[in-house]
C-alpha cells in the first residue's frame, strides 16, 4: 500500500470528502492541519506551489483537490 498524506484544513468541505473516502476504502492516511500547523503549511506550500486545500500525496503523486477517479486511480482503486 502506498504512503497516503492528506494536507487540509477543518472547514474544507473537500477535505472532508477526501477523508470520508479514505475511511470508506479502509486507506490509512496521515493528515495535517495546515490552518494551525505552520510548518507543514509551508512544507505543502513548498510541494505543491500553491495555497489551496486539499492537497493529497499518493506515493510519489501529487493531486491537488479532491478528484475521487483520479485519487481512487493513484490508490489502485479503479
Amino acid at each position: 500500500m502506498k504512503n497516503v498524506t492528506i494536507y487540509s484544513t477543518p472547514t474544507c468541505h473537500f477535505c472532508h470528502l477526501a477523508k470520508d473516502f479514505f475511511k470508506a476504502n479502509d486507506i490509512a492516511y496521515a493528515e495535517y492541519d495546515v490552518a494551525s500547523d505552520i510548518e507543514k503549511r509551508k512544507e505543502m506550500m513548498d510541494k505543491s506551489g500553491q495555497m489551496g486545500v486539499p492537497v493529497i500525496v499518493i506515493g510519489d503523486e501529487m493531486i491537488v483537490g479532491f478528484d475521487k477517479p483520479v485519487v481512487a486511480k493513484a490508490l489502485g482503486l479503479i
